[in-house]
C-alpha cells in the first residue's frame, strides 16, 4: 500500500511541479528550508542532536513535534514548555510545514531545534528519524502523513496526535476513503482530541476506538503578552481617547470589505485606529496598496517610528508573531478568514484571552466548536459584508455594550482552560506503558 502511495504522490508532485517552480520563483513561497525538506538536515540540528545524545549518553531519548503553521505553533507551545520543565535533559525537536510557523518556532523554541517538515517520501524522513532517533513523535492537530507515520512505527517511535480536529470540509474525504485511512491511523498510539465530534469523527474514518480520548482544545491554554515592547509603544502613540479596531488574520477579499467600513467609521469617530494584520506576509504589499487606493493614511509596522501616531488612519501590521498582543488595545477586534467563504476563519481566542469583544464573519468551520462555545456564552458577535460597518460603529457607540462581550469573551476563554495539562498526563502514561512493555 504505502508503496502505491509514494508513487501516486510523486506524480502527483511531478504533474504539479509547474505550479511549485512559480510559488518559488515568483512569490518566494517554499524556497526557505527547500534542502531541509528535501531530507537535508541542516547542520545547526545535527550538531544539536549530536550533543544531546553525548549528554545523555543515550539514544532514542528526543521527542519529535510537528506543527504546521503559527497558529499549531502557538497550540503547542505551552505544551513544549512544560515537556521541557519536567523532563530538562530530554531534547525536543520542531517541525514546521510554513516559513511564517518555522520563524515564530526558532523564536519560542531556539533555532537548533527546529527545522522544516521533510516531505512525505522515505528518502526525505529517514535521514531524520535516524539523526533524532525519536522516542516519540507528536503531530498538532490533523498531520495524517502515512510514510512518516509507517516509517515512525517501524523504527518503534511512539506515535501521538493532539490537538486532533476533523473540520467539517475534510470529515467526507476522510470518510470516502476509509479504507485508507484505517490502515494508516492504525500506526498511532494516541489521539487526543478537542472535542467529542473529532473524536466520534476520528473512529468513523479508522482509528482505533481505545486510543481515541478527548483532552480539550490546547489554544485555550496559550497565553499572549499583553505588555509587548510594540503593544505598550503604539498605545502611547494613539494616546488614551482613541479608538481601536484590530483586525487580525485577514484574507483575500476581506480587507476592501474593512476599509470601506473604516470609511464610514470615521466619519462619526474620526481619531479611530485601525490595525491590520493580513494572515499572509506576502499579501503585506498588496493590501498596503489597497489602503494607499482609499486615501487613507497608512502606518506601516515595518516603518514605524516610535512616538509617530497613527491615530485616524490604518495600522498595517506587516510582521509576523506581533498580532496576539496587539489585541489588547483594541476596542473591538475583527478574527479574518472567516467573513468570505472558503478559508474556515481563525483563532478568535487571542483578542477573547484579553477580554476584548469579539466579532467575527459566519465561514468558522475550521473553529466550529470554540464558535459554537462563545455563541452559547453570548461572547461573540457574529457579521456579514453587510452588517460589518454597522456592528462595528454600534459597539464603538456603546461602552457598556462592549465592555459586557469582553467579559464574556474572557469568561468563555479561562472557563475552557486545562488541555494541556489533560495531554501530558496521557502522553506520561504513554511513555510510562513503552517502559513497562520494555524487556
Amino acid at each position: 500500500m504505502y508503496i502505491f502511495y509514494s508513487l501516486l504522490l510523486a506524480l502527483v508532485f511531478l504533474i504539479s511541479l509547474p505550479w511549485w517552480a512559480l510559488q518559488v520563483l515568483r512569490l518566494g513561497k517554499y524556497r526557505a528550508g527547500l534542502k531541509e525538506r528535501l531530507g537535508l538536515a541542516p547542520e545547526r540540528v545535527r550538531v544539536s542532536s549530536q550533543a544531546t545524545h553525548h549528554a545523555t549518553q543515550a539514544r532514542r531519548n528526543s521527542i519529535w513535534i510537528h506543527a504546521v503553521s503559527v497558529g499549531e505553533v502557538l497550540a503547542v507551545s505551552h505544551l513544549v514548555a512544560e515537556l521541557r520543565k519536567a523532563e530538562p535533559e530530554r531534547a525536543i525537536f520542531v517541525s514546521t510545514t510554513t516559513a511564517t510557523g518555522q520563524a515564530l518556532a526558532r523564536q519560542l523554541f531556539g533555532e537548533n531545534q527546529v527545522f522544516f517538515m521533510p516531505l512525505d517520501f522515505g528518502f526525505a524522513l529517514r535521514p531524520y528519524l535516524k539523526l533524532l532517533q525519536p522516542r516519540l513523535i507528536i503531530l498538532a492537530e490533523t498531520e495524517f502523513w502515512p510514510n512518516l507515520l509507517h516509517l515512525s512505527r517501524k523504527q518503534n517511535a511512539l506515535i501521538a496526535i493532539v490537538n486532533a480536529r476533523i473540520s467539517d470540509r475534510s470529515f467526507p474525504h476522510y470518510r470516502r476513503f476509509g479504507w485508507f485511512f484505517s490502515r494508516v491511523l492504525a500506526d498511532v498510539d494516541l489521539f487526543l482530541t478537542q472535542t467529542g465530534d473529532d473524536a466520534q469523527r476520528l473512529r468513523e474514518i479508522g482509528a482505533p476506538a481505545e486510543r481515541v480520548r478527548v483532552s480539550g482544545n490546547l489554544k485555550f491554554d496559550v497565553r499572549s503578552s499583553a505588555g509587548s515592547a510594540l503593544a505598550g509603544s503604539l498605545r502611547r502613540a494613539i494616546g488614551e481617547s482613541s479608538r481601536v479596531i484590530v483586525c487580525g488574520s485577514t484574507t483575500e477579499g476581506e480587507e476592501e470589505l474593512l476599509l470601506q467600513a473604516f470609511q464610514e467609521i470615521r466619519k462619526e469617530f474620526s481619531g479611530t485606529v485601525m490595525v491590520i494584520a493580513p494572515r499572509h506576509p506576502e499579501r503585506f504589499d498588496r493590501v498596503a496598496s489597497l489602503i494607499a487606493a482609499q486615501g487613507l493614511a497608512m502606518t506601516r509596522r515595518s516603518l514605524w517610528r516610535e512616538g509617530e501616531s497613527p491615530a485616524g488612519g490604518v495600522f498595517l501590521l506587516d510582521s509576523v508573531g506581533e498580532l496576539a498582543s496587539l489585541y489588547a488595545l483594541a476596542d473591538v477586534a475583527f478574527v479574518g478568514g472567516s467573513l468570505l467563504p472558503g478559508v474556515g476563519g481563525h483563532n478568535i481566542l487571542e483578542p477573547a484571552q484579553h477580554g476584548v469583544p469579539v466579532m467575527a464573519g459566519p465561514h468558522t468551520f475550521n473553529f466550529r466548536e470554540i464558535v459554537r462555545i462563545f455563541e452559547r456564552g453570548g461572547a461573540i458577535t457574529v457579521v456579514t459584508a453587510g452588517s460589518l460597518g454597522g456592528e462595528m460603529r454600534h459597539l464603538l457607540a456603546h461602552w457598556e455594550e462592549r465592555r459586557r462581550l469582553g467579559q464574556r469573551a474572557r469568561e468563555m476563554f479561562l472557563e475552557n482552560t486545562g488541555a494541556t495539562e489533560r495531554t501530558l498526563q496521557a502522553l506520561e502514561d504513554l511513555l510510562r506503558q513503552r517502559r513497562s512493555e520494555a524487556p
